[in-house]
């Protein structure tokens, strides 16, 4: 810890490693057994787990981008076991949501940005140059490829998967893998949900609900009725239907829209 700042109000783990010229403020909370690297900047409301890493240039926990921000005191707070890479940048959060979050198991690339009032779930990886702006949802097991850009207040539904360089300016169902300009479903997350246990005759299941939604042509709401007539109840079933009946700002195109 020599020749790092550490205000003395701070609350630092045991066993945390914290590299020369960072810079870690007073409101700040740090669990056991982290790993901070040289450069890095650790603002007020930053709530740090335990085993995490963070790597050189990242700044966790700066005021949000936002105007209406009147300096409210909020928090950024990142899980256990997650790793922040170079120069990642995390805002804390406004009246609206009072902190920015990112889950535990989080693999977060270089230059990722993530904005105030995100909330970021467990065992997500963001690749390099992702940038989520503030107020969005992303769910477990979600994947960014490299220099996607998520609007404002979109949801993205857990175990989807999008493709590198994506504008995402409508919700993301969970499952899917989306791609192309404008965003467009591209098929089943199949290679993940394997990887994670799912079973065949689920994933079956998840193919054919979204085969209603995005193939067959027919608007949403049509679809959801076909749905809940022809197809067996299930968890994801229901999990996938809510998704969507709640979307606020829509879902993203089929192939043939």
């Amino acid at each position: 810890m020599e020749h790092a700042y550490i205000h003395p109000n701070a609350k630092i783990g045991k066993n945390v490693t914290i590299d020369p010229f960072t810079y870690i403020a007073g409101d700040v909370v740090i669990g056991d057994n982290t790993r901070i690297g040289p450069n890095v900047t650790i603002m007020d409301g930053a709530r740090i787990g335990n085993n995490c890493r963070i790597f050189p240039g990242a700044v966790i926990s700066a005021i949000p981008q936002d105007l209406k921000f009147h300096g409210e005191i909020t928090t950024a707070e990142i899980g256990n076991n997650t790793t922040i890479r170079e120069c990642v940048t995390i805002n804390r959060g406004t009246v609206d949501r009072n902190k920015t979050v990112v889950g535990n198991d989080c693999l977060l690339m270089a230059y990722v940005h993530i904005a105030h009032d995100a909330f970021i779930g467990n065992n997500v990886i963001l690749a390099n140059t992702a940038n989520i702006a503030g107020h969005v949802t992303i769910e477990d097991h979600v994947i960014l490829e490299g220099v996607v850009a998520v609007q404002q207040f979109i949801r993205i539904g857990e175990h989807s998967f999008i493709a590198g360089g994506s504008l995402v300016r409508k919700d993301v169902p969970p499952f899917v893998k989306a791609a192309r300009e404008p965003l467009t479903y591209a098929g089943i997350n199949a290679i993940g949900l394997r990887r994670r246990g799912y079973q065949t005759a689920t994933i079956s299941q998840i193919e054919d609900i979204y085969r209603h939604i995005f193939v067959h042509g027919t608007n949403v709401s049509k679809s959801i009725e076909e749905i809940k007539a022809s197809i067996e109840d299930s968890v994801e079933k229901t999990q996938i239907l809510n998704f969507i009946e709640g979307s606020q700002k829509g879902i993203i195109r089929g192939p043939l829209s």
